[in-house]
Order: C-alpha cells, then sequence, then structure tokens
C-alpha cells in the first residue's frame, strides 16, 4: 500500500497530534512530494515551536470550508477527531463500500490504524473496550518487556502509530490502544485482539449505540483462524461479538490463575474490574509463553496509570481519589465498588455524550454518598434521575463551574477518614479540554487547598 501512495495526490484531513505524526511518515517516504492538510482551526500555526507552515511542499485548506479540498486529491488519511458524519466525509466511505463490489474508484479514505496494520511486519497485539484499554495495553506491554520481548506502547495512549512504521521488524511486538474513532470503517484486524468490554459511550460522535458497537467489532472481524481474540464473556454485547469470530478464542474471565490468590495484597490497582484487566492482560502474555515469575514481577511493579482510580493522598484527613477517566456511568460504578462505603462526596457531570444515567442513580442511592458536587449540564441529569427513584433524599448537591469551587466545597462537607471522588461519568469538554486536565485540575486544588 505504501508504494501505491508514492503517484497519489494525499490529503492529511484533521492536523492534531496523529494528522502531524501522519505528515512527519509521509516526509519520510516522500521527501519531495507536495502534501495537503485540511483542518478547520488554523490555532496549531501559533503553537508550533518551528512554524511547519514554512514548509513549502505543503497545500493548507482552513477554515470551515476546509472539506471542499477533498474533491482534488487520490487519497484522504483522516484523522480520528474528524467527524464521521459530515456529508463529505460519509460521501467517501460510501465511494469506499462500493468499490469492493464495482470497478476500482479514484479516491481511497484510511487512516493511521488502517496504514500501520496493513504494513507491519510484527505482530501486532490491539486491545479496544469502552473502559479498562489503557490499563489492560500498559499491563500486556510491561509484563512482555520484562519477559524479554522486544515490545513497543502504540496507539491511543502512547504514540501515534506511524512513528513506529519505518523502523518496524518482524521479531517486534506492538500493544495497540484502539479507540472506536480509530476503529472506525477500519477493514484490518490485529494477529492478537482482546476486547474487554462495551457500555454505551461516544453517542455524539456515533448515530447510535449499534453503529458503535457495529465499530468496536472492527477489532475483530477481518481476523483469521489463525489469530487470537481475548474477550469478555460476561459482556453480553462481546460475548456476541465473538461468535462470528474465526480467531481462536479465549475467554479471560472464566481463566482461575492459581498465582494471583498470592498476589491479593501486592496488586496495585483497585476493584474487581481491575482483576479482570489483570486476567486480560495475563492471557495475551501467555500466548508468548512468558513465564509466570516474570508475569508475577510485572503485577507486582506496575505503576498504576494517572487518572484511574489514582490516590491523591490523604488532606486534612480527607481521602482523595482522581478517576477523570470515568467518563461513562459504568466506570463510576465500578469505581465505587472499588472504593466502598467510605465514599462521602462525589463529583459528577460535564458535557454530555447523550447517556443514560439510571444505573449510576441506583448506586449512588444505596451508597453511603452524602454530597454531589455537579458540573453540568449531565450533572442536572444525574440528579433528576436520582430524583425520580427517591424524591425524600437526603443528599446535599451543589452546582459548580469551576474546579476550585468543587474542591472547597468538599473541604467543607467531606467528614475526616472519608473519601472524596471524582468520578465524573462524563466527558470532560467545555471546561475541561479533556478528562487528563480535569484530573490535572483537581489534584492540584486539592492540593493547595489542602496543604493551607
Amino acid at each position: 500500500m505504501l508504494e501505491e501512495l508514492r503517484d497519489k495526490k494525499i490529503l492529511i484531513l484533521g492536523f492534531s497530534r496523529e494528522g502531524k505524526a501522519t505528515l512527519s511518515f509521509l516526509r519520510k517516504l516522500f521527501p519531495e512530494k507536495i502534501l495537503g492538510i485540511a483542518d478547520q482551526s488554523a490555532v496549531f500555526h501559533v503553537r508550533e515551536k518551528q512554524p511547519i507552515e514554512k514548509e513549502k511542499k505543503i497545500k493548507w485548506h482552513f477554515g470551515k470550508n476546509y472539506l471542499k479540498a477533498i474533491k482534488d486529491y487520490d487519497v484522504i488519511i483522516k484523522s480520528p477527531g474528524i467527524p464521521i458524519h459530515l456529508p463529505e466525509i460519509e460521501k467517501l466511505y460510501q465511494k469506499e463500500k462500493s468499490s469492493l463490489v464495482k470497478v476500482a474508484i479514484k479516491q481511497k479514505i484510511t487512516s493511521q490504524a488502517e496504514i500501520f496494520l496493513n504494513n507491519c511486519p510484527g505482530k501486532i497485539i490491539g486491545i479496544t473496550g469502552t473502559k479498562g484499554k489503557g490499563t489492560v495495553a500498559s499491563l500486556i506491554y510491561e509484563i512482555l518487556k520484562n519477559g524479554g520481548i522486544r515490545t513497543h506502547l502504540i496507539g491511543n495512549i502512547e504514540k501515534p502509530v506511524l512513528r513506529f512504521l519505518t523502523s518496524a521488524a518482524p521479531r517486534d511486538v506492538y500493544v495497540y490502544e484502539i479507540s472506536s474513532h480509530q476503529l472506525y470503517k477500519l477493514k484490518k484486524s490485529p494477529y492478537i485482539a482482546v476486547l474487554l468490554n462495551i457500555y454505551p459511550d461516544h453517542l455524539d460522535f456515533f448515530k447510535n449505540f449499534k453503529e458503535y458497537i457495529e465499530t468496536k467489532a472492527n477489532i475483530c472481524r477481518y481476523q483469521k483462524k489463525d489469530d487470537y481474540l481475548i474477550y469478555c464473556s460476561k459482556n453480553k454485547i462481546t460475548a456476541k461479538i465473538v461468535q462470528e469470530s474465526k480467531a481462536k478464542k479465549i475467554a479471560f474471565d472464566r481463566k482461575r490463575y492459581k498465582f494471583l490468590s498470592g498476589l491479593q495484597n501486592k496488586i496495585p490497582l483497585l476493584g474487581k474490574v481491575n482483576l479482570e484487566n489483570i486476567k486480560a492482560a495475563i492471557a495475551a502474555a501467555k500466548l508468548f509463553s512468558i513465564p509466570e515469575e516474570k508475569i508475577i514481577e510485572a503485577i507486582k511493579s506496575f505503576k498504576p496509570l494517572p487518572h484511574r482510580l489514582e490516590y491523591v493522598g490523604a488532606y486534612q484527613k480527607i481521602k482523595f481519589y482522581n478517576d477523570s477517566i470515568a467518563t461513562v456511568p459504568e466506570a463510576t460504578i465500578a469505581g465505587l465498588d472499588a472504593l466502598g462505603d467510605e465514599v462521602e462526596t462525589i463529583f459528577l457531570g460535564g458535557s454530555s455524550k447523550n447517556l443514560d444515567f439510571k444505573n449510576l442513580a441506583k448506586r449512588i442511592l444505596k451508597s453511603k454518598i452524602k454530597n454531589l458536587i455537579l458540573f453540568s449540564p449531565t450533572g442536572k441529569e444525574i440528579l433528576e434521575e436520582i430524583s425520580k427513584i427517591k424524591k425524600s433524599n437526603q443528599l446535599k448537591y451543589f452546582f459548580i463551574d469551576n474546579m476550585k469551587k468543587g474542591v472547597e466545597l468538599a473541604y467543607q462537607h467531606t467528614n475526616p477518614e472519608k473519601i472524596c471522588l471524582l468520578s465524573c461519568a462524563s466527558a470532560s469538554f467545555g471546561l475541561f479540554n479533556d478528562y487528563k486536565e480535569r484530573g490535572k485540575m483537581f489534584k492540584k486544588w486539592v492540593r493547595k487547598l489542602g496543604s493551607n
């Protein structure tokens, strides 16, 4: 496929982190080639330390009409953040679909993920799921590395994949965390697919939950009989997806690894959900014949990722946990299950992904939570769901529009020896750039106000 690009007019659609990596990759392949870059925003110009716009072999397409540039190019490499249901994008995918049954067409839309999967000579372990994929990918990487495997952590959690393609070797193993945005319309599956779970998510990006499920299924849809599919049998949706797979199937949640029972107090990850994540990572490592002692070493020394039930510390005798990665109700419920009845104050709400909060409302009412610190607009939706179930509940609630005020309220209303948890069950956009910034702001104000 790479040689096919040599004589094609190429457009990089979207110039975020992945788009910049695409440019770097193409420039190494084709130093003299004129490349197109289309992006609605030109903000990235100001942010570049060495302004990339000075490069003469680039055609720039900015502003609200940036998609008009598509018609002038043969190959469009789409970045994950570009909406999929814009008319110009949908038209491209329709052409792709038509070309499978009719004659070849001039234009092709592709992605970093597809280019990497089609051209990488090494073994690829692809991990996806609504929640947990970052932890599982990181844990697989650490286990394989500890076992002497030459391995790389790539994709959504770490580095854009095309950075590795020019130096990729057959003996290398690539642990690839793949999001639903990267899986969209993907027509190639990895040698080892890890499918953790599927819950409603990103319904502001996909047309409906069905389309989201169909997209996630691409992780294993094109696997062959000699490939492997590691999956969760307890999740009804994943269990249904794998029925159609040709790969060798391993239900990680049915596995009983005896050595795990001796690690109960030494596992640096909280909750039952993380025990399942560990099993998924072990199942992948076993395919590479990693000795148990090497697996145990890696698990015991594993450092939990930031913003995932991250213990911030005890300040003024209050224990603070940052679970900003919890952007769906199921993740917040799992966090409450892990921390138990010591949670007295919880941050909830944020920007909408069109999710259902009924089960979360039920779980909150079963808990010992006394204080809700709420971001709009979904904070209001969560409160309404709680009120529908129990109108006379004794919960205190506070609506806020900045993190400092929220943390001040947490200090005022949380009792000593209790837990304050940031686990919003919602996206962070609006007040924050992403869940990472939300988590960082929480930690900043917890420490700053707690030390006064």
